[in-house]
């Protein structure tokens, strides 16, 4: 487990019970302050960054996605301010994990997990910004070692990556964030179009499968054998509109967007994406707060409850499409404002000494497994609700460091 996943475990309840009562109308517990304005969203990332080094100064022990987000919020940040801490951050955190070789510690490639895949992200950066042989060599060989599971990751039959090897047939909304931007960035790095054709792939697959047409959502998942419990016998997709799931790929479109020349036959098609993406999730974006609902469709049904870290990655998203050109700018950079208001209004806590938290994320979701996930509405309202976790910490950062 990171230590990201038990910051300061005697101060969580007084988080938790913070954000419940201000979901009720309520005053927040005693010895925690109401969330302040800040000059900016960066400087919401900022404070942010500094909450999460003051609590952890060594953030994990093992090569994990979420850890992998942070990094990337991290990272986010240092480009926007030029403040090395938070790069020698990252690095001080990589370093503990990736030896000689390139060796990552505690992975398995033959595992064939997409997740695993995404920490390799923060990679990139390490290996332009070095100036050490040695390190040059490990960060590249790590690299290239990720790369080669997705060389030989298990597919669907018209070649969308399976979530991971033991949910055989599978793809998920979430695995294309996993996988799709990694590679996107690998193309470019390393001079390998095919490998960006491949992200664009992932991309345009997903929606194929996964996309409502009346709501223009993503399920969660879909199961090209059709024979998980969690799978409709005739489409093969899950049940249910899982906000964090639509996040995961909200963020990955508009990351390999990023990554894509003008002159990629493919650009409209995911710019394409995004926009539809967009317009449906300015559609289920809650009216009175701009976040949005953990089953997005749901609203205020029974159990239903506005999620932090679904809310940020659909801010990131939207806000990159808008600030990019992707998306009009006009229409949907009010959107991604009134998210991000919401956000620091419904989630972000500020201790009196200033630490900044992030409340009300779901912790965990997934299909099928053991304890099995059966995808259900009753499922995903059900799930354990933290404050700090780093989904939504992560999210939040990347969030801040785009929202203009």
């Amino acid at each position: 487990m990171t230590t990201l996943l038990r910051p300061l475990v005697a101060a969580l309840p007084i988080l938790l019970a913070a954000s419940t009562a201000r979901a009720w109308g309520g005053a927040p517990s005693p010895g925690v302050a109401s969330a302040r304005p800040a000059a900016s969203p960066l400087d919401w990332g900022r404070r942010t960054c500094d909450a999460v080094m003051k609590r952890n100064p060594v953030l994990t022990d093992h090569w994990h996605y979420d850890v992998g987000l942070v990094l990337s919020g991290f990272e986010s940040v240092w480009r926007k301010t030029g403040d090395r801490r938070y790069f020698d951050y990252i690095k001080s955190n990589v370093d503990r994990l990736v030896g000689a070789g390139g060796v990552i510690k505690g992975y398995e490639p033959g595992a064939f997990i997409l997740d695993d895949v995404n920490m390799g992200k923060v990679l990139f950066a390490l290996l332009a910004e070095s100036k050490d042989a040695a390190d040059t060599e490990r960060y590249r060989a790590a690299l290239v070692a990720l790369r080669a599971q997705l060389a030989k990751q298990p597919r669907t039959a018209d070649g969308g990556f399976w979530h991971k090897q033991i949910y055989p047939h599978q793809m998920w909304a979430d695995g294309v964030y996993m996988a799709a931007p990694f590679l996107a960035r690998f193309a470019v790095v390393f001079n390998e179009p095919a490998a960006l054709d491949d992200a664009v792939k992932q991309v345009l697959l997903a929606e194929a499968h996964l996309r409502d047409a009346k709501t223009g959502l993503l399920y969660h998942g879909w199961d090209e054998s059709k024979k998980e419990r969690w799978a409709s016998p005739s489409t093969g997709l899950s049940s249910q509109f899982w906000g964090r799931g639509d996040g995961w790929y909200a963020m990955a479109v508009a990351d390999v967007l990023a990554e894509m020349p003008r002159n990629h036959p493919r650009r409209a098609a995911v710019v394409a994406v995004l926009r539809r993406l967009a317009r449906a999730l300015a559609i289920v974006q809650d009216k009175s707060s701009g976040v949005w609902w953990q089953v997005l469709d749901a609203d205020a049904r029974p159990r239903n409850f506005k999620e932090a870290s679904a809310s940020a990655m659909f801010v990131y998203a939207i806000a990159k499409g808008a600030n990019n050109g992707w998306l009009d700018a006009k229409k949907f950079a009010p959107v991604a404002a009134r998210g991000y208001t919401g956000i620091v209004k419904e989630f972000i806590v500020v201790e009196d000494a200033g630490g900044v938290h992030v409340a009300r994320i779901c912790k965990v979701a997934g299909l099928g497994g053991d304890p099995y996930r059966d995808g259900s509405y009753d499922y995903y309202v059900g799930t354990e609700v933290v404050a700090d976790d780093p989904k939504g910490v992560g999210a939040f950062i990347l969030a801040s460091a785009e929202q203009h």
